[in-house]
């Protein structure tokens, strides 16, 4: 069922649990989250990455992963990721996002902010939510490699930023990054409840993916209301195909049965990762 992404945050949030956003680069993976999310019941966010947004199949894409989110029995979501194209952000919306992360991270914080502003106000009356990056995240959304977390939010501009963005979520950069953490992930948890405190808004934490089962415990209870996974993600998906492509080859090259294996990990990945962030579960 259709849900705005900000009722489906603070409501987890106020259960004690973070809700997962899982990319989907394609729609057998998007199936086997929705199929994990009602296994589960509760809800999630399908992440579309701006790539492929902006592909020439890009919006037929996401029409599908709405009409997929619009039957599912429990909340889903669908947002457009670190998205800086202010075109793209508008045929999206045109197509079924229900929520933007409006990605100025890479500008000043004053430049950012505005960038945020002005797709608040693109997009005014949609009822879209926004989220807003204020540090830069270090890696790629898209490739996993070993990465090192180097700067980190100053929670100074916290504040003066979101109220010049309008931004229903804040994401920051923690100690977390894209892709692979090099040597052991230290999340800076002091940093978080000093940003929690700055703002009334819930905090999206991205690069989930290799962070101790402990932290993900721990998220809701900080004010991090929404999780995001990439690259675990990929690396099941990756691995389930590589380990199930001869079988299928040799049984008459068999495209259905390797979905239905795809969808299956993808499925109990989820509702592992639902699991990761109900500190009740």
């Amino acid at each position: 069922m259709r849900t705005n992404l900000d009722d489906l945050v603070r409501t987890r949030l106020a259960e004690g649990a973070a809700v997962p956003a899982l990319t989907c680069y394609d729609f057998t993976t998007a199936q086997g989250v929705v199929a994990g999310a009602e296994a589960f019941g509760h809800g999630v966010i399908l992440l579309v990455t701006p790539k492929t947004a902006a592909t020439s199949s890009g919006l037929r894409f996401i029409a599908a992963l709405r009409t997929l989110a619009d039957a599912a029995t429990v909340p889903v979501s669908v947002q457009l990721d670190h998205a800086t194209d202010l075109n793209v952000i508008l045929s999206a919306v045109d197509v079924g996002v229900d929520s933007v992360l409006a990605d100025g991270s890479q500008l000043g914080m004053e430049e950012n902010a505005e960038f945020v502003a002005t797709v608040r106000r693109a997009t005014e009356g949609s009822g879209i939510v926004l989220e807003a990056e204020l540090g830069s995240i270090e890696g790629d959304e898209d490739r996993s490699f070993e990465v090192e977390s180097v700067g980190k939010t100053d929670a100074a501009l916290v504040a003066p930023f979101m109220a010049a963005s309008g931004a229903h979520l804040l994401a920051a950069s923690v100690g977390n990054v894209h892709g692979h953490y090099k040597g052991e992930p230290q999340l800076d948890w002091e940093l978080i409840a000093s940003i929690r405190s700055l703002t009334p808004a819930p905090l999206s934490l991205h690069g989930a993916s290799g962070l101790p089962a402990s932290d993900l415990e721990r998220a809701a209870s900080e004010g991090i209301g929404k999780v995001n996974i990439n690259t675990e993600l990929r690396a099941t998906v990756l691995a389930t195909l590589g380990a199930q492509l001869e079988q299928s080859k040799l049984d008459g090259n068999n495209v259905f049965a390797l979905e239905e294996r795809w969808r299956a990990a993808v499925t109990a990945f989820t509702v592992d990762a639902l699991a990761r962030l109900d500190s009740r579960a």
